[in-house]
């Protein structure tokens, strides 16, 4: 019973959708213009709650009085339907947008831009903007329809409080590969920069993910920086929202991936930043912070303030950053540097600290990895000996972790091969794990020189 109520009450609500669609036409199709103004005003209210097939069968409706209103230059009827639209195009998980876009809404809209001004101005570019934002297929449509050089024109020319909206359609536009070689081919991309420089922030972290693009290519790296990009991602990684942060991060390092701008990039102040983006909840974020930090540890006295801020929460007691700062230190451990960045920071007895007693097996397990590594070096070898990594990695060679009993078997064979430290690792040698690990880096040196005797064969 209940249910024949249920299905009663929604015919019933579907009938009285119909007929208010059938009064609407009546209006709009009658001479009496106010009439229809004062009704689009009203349908632009109810869209919400109209059902979505009703709101489907609207939007031809509206584009149709839009084209119709642009012929008779009526500047209420356009406003009224253009902020009709603009509200529908929020609707719907972007399928109305779309839908707006595939029936010709942005041709006309892009026909009366350029050549409308105040509140009508600023409705048409609120409308045109939703539709792209919501829609994630319709920024080609208007690219098509020729609306990235009507953008880019307005914004040539306008400085009132209507830019933040061009701005807002621009930086939507260039996620598109084609509009970011138009973008650049024509030099505007200042604009860009300047869209992730103010505005919302959803629509100044668009505006930075599209400058982590540009920077892929080269010409437009090294403009993105006379542009002062730099500066204006550093700003939203240090006052962004955790998308913003994410993204600005992101694009700061394509940019610090060329050699000419890692040290711009640092001495914008990122570095302490992306120390707190290593430290934060996000996988994603520690992600990018890693690679970055390995990226701008190429230049020594970069690399030493970095492996400082490493120490820092090395020291804490936040065990995922502790295991993704190792894993950076493990990378500073392997560069070519005249001094031994890790050594200096002050790592080394934090480092087995952590060994000897972090309660997280990840932890361990990141730690003995850079302890390994160190030891292929003289002088780390020998500041992990004085500082009693012996024992401990002797212990650990027993340990159930193969990651760990490797790590230490490894550091331990290449303590066995300095003839200083060798007398100390007595009680390791007769170890299996010792001895398993010896056996292999022998066959791997031995593979090694196979090689290069063949290389030089060949030359």
């Amino acid at each position: 019973m209940e249910q024949s109520r249920l299905e009663g009450r929604q015919a019933e609500s579907s009938t009285r959708w119909e007929e208010a669609l059938n009064l609407y036409q009546e209006v709009i199709l009658g001479d009496d213009e106010s009439l229809s103004v004062q009704a689009t005003i009203k349908l632009s209210r109810l869209s919400s709650l109209a059902p979505e097939n009703i709101i489907v069968r609207t939007v031809p409706i509206l584009v149709s009085l839009l084209c119709r209103s642009s012929t008779t230059e009526s500047t209420s009827m356009l406003t009224a339907c253009a902020y009709c639209l603009k509200c529908i195009a929020c609707q719907g998980d972007g399928r109305l947008a779309t839908i707006i876009a595939q029936t010709g809404a942005t041709k006309v809209i892009l026909s009366i831009l350029p050549h409308s001004e105040g509140h009508l101005q600023k409705i048409l570019l609120k409308c045109l903007r939703n539709v792209i934002v919501f829609g994630d297929a319709d920024q080609m449509i208007v690219i098509g329809d020729g609306g990235l050089e009507v953008i880019l024109a307005m914004l040539k020319s306008c400085f009132n409080g209507l830019r933040k909206y061009l701005l807002e359609i621009l930086s939507t536009l260039a996620l598109s590969r084609e509009a970011r070689r138009v973008i650049f081919s024509l030099g505007c991309v200042s604009f860009i920069v300047e869209s992730a420089r103010q505005g919302s922030m959803i629509s100044r972290t668009r505006a930075s993910q599209v400058i982590g693009l540009l920077g892929l290519v080269r010409r437009a790296r090294r403009m993105l920086v006379d542009l002062g990009a730099i500066q204006v991602l550093t700003g939203l990684l240090r006052d962004g929202d955790t998308s913003a942060k994410l993204v600005a991060s992101n694009a700061l390092g394509v940019i610090s991936s060329h050699a000419n701008f890692i040290r711009p990039v640092a001495e914008a102040g990122t570095i302490p930043l992306y120390a707190d983006l290593l430290q934060g909840p996000g996988p994603m974020g520690k992600e990018i912070a890693e690679d970055v930090f390995c990226i701008l540890s190429v230049e020594e006295p970069i690399a030493l303030t970095i492996s400082e801020h490493l120490v820092r929460i090395l020291g804490g007691n936040n065990s995922e950053a502790q295991a993704a700062s190792a894993d950076v230190l493990w990378n500073l451990s392997g560069y070519k540097h005249s001094f031994s960045v890790v050594q200096r920071s002050g790592a080394i007895p934090l480092l087995i600290e952590l060994l000897s007693s972090s309660d997280s097996d990840d932890v361990k397990e990141r730690v003995s990895g850079v302890i390994a590594q160190l030891s292929y070096n003289k002088s780390d070898r020998m500041a992990l000996a004085n500082a009693g990594v012996i024992p401990l990695l002797t212990n650990i060679l027993q340990d159930d972790s193969a990651e760990l009993r490797d790590n230490a078997a490894e550091a331990l064979v290449n303590f066995s091969e300095d003839p200083l430290l060798r007398p100390r690792i007595a009680d390791a040698v007769n170890i299996p794990s010792f001895q398993n690990m010896q056996n292999r880096l022998m066959q791997i040196r031995a593979s090694d020189a196979r090689f290069a005797d063949l290389e030089i064969d060949d030359d």
